[in-house]
């Protein structure tokens, strides 16, 4: 049996990128996981954990484990404290972004389902992502012009 601390630095990625920064480890996949993925995220001062998104094919949930991150939802932004766990449903209503706005960094453990094929949505670049069924991108992009299913076809 695999056994991960979430207060240790074992980190497995590292993330930069404008107001974007975290570590984040891998939880699920160290402890050998098949049907719930986790991932355990430290995010700097000031930054933000990644672009306001949502899923279509998973249910995710945020743990907060340390400090005292915002979180941003369709029902707009509120503080969550130490030991608060929100879920983040399939669909628009699911929506989510995490930001750091405090002088100390946070720690955030996220678990999902691990359904695939997935698609997410990036409401505000207008950017769609999707992954084939054993969790490969297919495609990142903005939509396009839509094209008939018999186009192309002969």
């Amino acid at each position: 049996m695999n056994v991960f601390n979430l207060n240790g630095d074992e980190w497995d990625a590292t993330e930069e990128h404008a107001g974007y920064a975290f570590k984040d480890a891998w939880v699920g996949g160290r402890l050998g996981s098949e049907l719930i993925g986790g991932s355990l995220y430290e995010v700097p001062a000031g930054k933000k954990l990644w672009p306001y998104h949502l899923h279509h094919a998973n249910e995710e949930w945020a743990i907060v484990l340390r400090g005292t991150p915002t979180l941003r939802t369709p029902e707009g932004e509120r503080e969550l404290a130490e030991g608060d766990v929100v879920c983040f449903l399939r669909g628009p209503v699911g929506a989510h972004q995490i930001v750091n706005h405090t002088a100390e960094p946070i720690r955030v453990l996220m678990l999902s389902s691990r359904v695939s094929p997935e698609v997410l949505e990036y409401p505000e670049s207008n950017k769609i992502a999707a992954t084939d069924a054993k969790g490969n991108r297919l495609f990142r992009s903005r939509p396009g012009e839509p094209v008939d299913y018999w186009e192309g076809e002969e």
